[in-house]
């Protein structure tokens, strides 16, 4: 069996060249390049199976990069290497379409697993089957989907009892990483149509030219690179559901070929003469507001009333605290399984700072935090020396936008901030690759511990 390929793109040559040995011994074939410039040769000769890429490159940033890999290998899952600092990047760059991002340092294990999950998931149109009900109505197994505890998490769990045995066309809103897809497939397991397909396509990661084949399919010849013919998503899921995840995302002639299908039941290939009639349920995702986009002229009116039967809107994790640790004892259990640790709970401390930390890429989030910790681990229980810096430093708020604007600042004061960020940068750093020990950070750094103790205070590092 061929080995999968995988184009590595990092301008730090020693990431470059311990990755891809890494990766090799596991099997893959590596291929690399430290900028844009060398990506492009690569693309047009050979085709790859994943990429990895650095969100900071010499000659391009990250969003013109996954543009270039959405367009040139569509379809193809695209893993974001970032710093903790910039996670907030490689959210809005899985809002765009990334697979998934991992956080420096890096961690062999840890890539190991996100490649495989990655190369696991496949495109983004593979079909997956629910178990039926046995014919004495038991229950379904468990999908994965996890019920929360606080008044929201209570509230959702009624809705989606509510709306399953319907054949309501739902639309599902709530930022990156909510777990919008986790939801739909919950909704599908307890329906009528569970034991039939549920096929997921993310609008967010196809190129506009793409979008049509993948939702409704051509026929061989029908346009360049149309080799063979090729049924769409309409006919894959037939029978059963079909969630559109980014669904803002849509180009509007698609928009328009959308709503004809779902007002006519019947869908057309690209380049075929005649219609095909498809049974399918819809679901809708979004992270934006598609009464924005309606009143912009972005989004059709009508096919918003057409996907908007029902709607269900999840609320960001920061705004449901009483869930936080259930669902981070749930993370702890999955990653201490795939990556074969014995590790059991959280202290007390690291709870206190979890739940405190605004989470702004969610339970994804949440989720790569809790891996990373594992994979630290080397006793039964997550201590604060295995949460990334910034929260163990406490959780840094982000700006209100109708925060009233700051006064202008000096050229002196905007040198003293950028010196006091670095100040603070240097001693996390420290901090750190000290195990959080405070006389070997002080002596690390030159200082004595109390001048040590006075700058922890004076930056809010509540050790």
């Amino acid at each position: 069996m061929a080995s999968t390929k995988i184009l590595l793109v990092d301008d730090d040559q020693d990431i470059c060249l311990l990755l891809s040995r890494f990766l090799e011994k596991k099997g893959h074939t590596v291929l690399t390049a430290g900028r844009k410039a060398a990506v492009l040769p690569l693309l047009k000769g050979e085709r790859f199976d994943l990429v990895l890429c650095d969100h900071r490159l010499p000659d391009a940033d990250s969003l013109e990069m996954l543009e270039l890999f959405r367009n040139e290998l569509p379809g193809v899952p695209v893993i974001v290497i970032t710093g903790y600092s910039d996670v907030r990047t490689a959210v809005e760059l899985m809002r765009k379409g990334a697979r998934d991002y991992v956080v420096k340092p890096l961690y062999p294990d840890d890539i190991a697993l996100r490649v495989e999950d990655a190369l696991s998931s496949g495109t983004s149109t593979a079909p997956t089957s629910a178990p039926a009900k046995s014919p004495g109505g038991e229950a379904r197994p468990s999908s994965g989907f996890v019920h929360g505890t606080g008044a929201f998490a209570h509230q959702l769990a009624k809705h989606i009892k509510l709306v399953a045995p319907t054949d309501l066309s739902l639309l599902i809103t709530g930022e990156t990483g909510t777990g919008k897809e986790y939801v739909a497939k919950e909704i599908h397991r307890l329906g009528d149509r569970a034991d039939k397909p549920f096929v997921a396509l993310d609008c967010g990661a196809l190129p506009t030219e793409l979008a049509g084949s993948e939702l409704f399919g051509h026929v061989k010849g029908s346009f360049t690179g149309a080799l063979h013919d090729k049924a769409g998503c309409f006919q894959m899921a037939d029978g059963g559901t079909l969630f559109l995840d980014e669904i803002g995302n849509l180009s509007y002639e698609n928009q328009v070929k959308l709503l004809r299908v779902l007002q006519e039941r019947r869908v057309r290939r690209i380049g075929d003469t005649k219609d095909h009639p498809v049974d399918v349920r819809i679901i809708a995702a979004t992270n934006e507001d598609l009464q924005v986009a309606v009143a912009e002229g972005r989004f059709r009116e009508d096919l918003y009333h057409r996907l908007h039967e029902f709607d269900i809107k999840l609320l960001p994790l920061r705004e449901r605290k009483d869930d936080i640790m259930l669902y981070a004892e749930h993370f702890l259990k999955l990653a201490a399984a795939r990556l074969g640790r014995t590790v059991e709970g959280f202290a007390p401390d690291v709870a206190e700072r979890l739940v405190a930390h605004p989470w702004y890429g969610n339970l994804r989030e949440l989720n790569n935090v809790i891996k990373r910790a594992v994979l630290l681990s080397s006793g039964p229980t997550i201590g604060l020396e295995q949460l990334p810096m910034e929260i163990i430093a406490g959780a840094v708020r982000r700006p209100s936008p109708t925060a009233a604007m700051p006064p202008i600042a000096s050229a002196d004061d905007d040198l003293r901030a950028v010196a006091q960020q670095a100040e603070k940068q240097a001693i996390l750093t420290a901090l750190e690759r000290n195990g959080f020990n405070k006389s070997r950070t002080a002596e690390m750094l030159n200082i004595d511990r109390k001048t040590l103790y006075n700058k922890l205070k004076v930056f809010g590092i509540d050790l």
